[in-house]
């Protein structure tokens, strides 16, 4: 960048701004990920909770299916399964989290009746029915947790790029620039105050040269 800046104060004093402000984004942005990485930990936590329930209440749900299938026969249970199903509706909001959308969702409360009559039906399948709602909740509060974990960790790479970027690249070569810059400057200050100690000796010499000239000039008259 060195080559393809013009060496003048006007330069240098846009080159210092350049610095301070990029150096302020970097700090902005290391912040931002300090502050992320804090919350993608936290969130760590509850991700393998979920995945902890969601394995707890799937296995008592299929131990009840299999109880289920045994009693009431595959073929009723399947039957009841298809009867029984209906639209499974959730409430999810966006959130802005340190500048990075993030989904809220909230698990409606499941209905406690079953959506089939329970006439005919063993207590068995009504009970992996039950487990199998529990296991729907569970599915929900993981994906939740997860798409909101990834997004959170694609954030902390993407700023950290950035951050990389700045201290790396950006403010190395506005420093080049500014000592490119201040290199010249001197260089010049330097040259024209040689310059300047020339033309005062010229002058001083032309000042004593003439000065010596009047003063045989005055001689010479004197006498005359």
């Amino acid at each position: 960048m060195a080559g393809q800046i013009s060496p003048t104060r006007s330069a240098l004093l846009a080159s210092k701004a350049s610095l301070k402000t990029a150096s302020g984004g970097a700090d902005l942005l290391k912040r931002k990920r300090d502050a992320l990485i804090g919350e993608f930990f936290a969130l760590v936590k509850d991700a393998l909770a979920a995945r902890e329930q969601l394995a707890g209440v799937s296995k008592g749900a299929y131990t009840s299916l299999f109880g289920a299938k045994a009693w009431d026969s595959p073929e009723a249970v399947e039957s009841l399964s298809l009867a029984g199903s209906s639209d499974y509706q959730i409430d999810m909001q966006i959130e802005n989290l340190y500048g990075v959308k993030v989904p809220k969702i909230n698990v409606p409360e499941r209905a406690q009746a079953s959506n089939f009559s329970p006439i005919n039906v063993g207590a068995r399948t009504i009970q992996a029915s039950t487990d199998f709602g529990g296991v729907m909740e569970a599915i929900i509060k993981v994906a939740g947790t997860e798409t909101k974990l990834r997004r959170i960790g694609e954030e902390i790479k993407k700023t950290s790029r950035r951050v990389n970027a700045l201290e790396q690249v950006v403010i190395p070569g506005i420093q080049d620039d500014i000592r490119f810059i201040r290199s010249v400057l001197d260089q010049r200050e330097r040259e024209a105050g040689f310059t300047q100690k020339k033309i005062k000796a010229k002058i001083e010499a032309k000042s004593k040269a003439a000065r010596e000239a009047i003063a045989a000039t005055s001689h010479g008259s004197a006498a005359d």
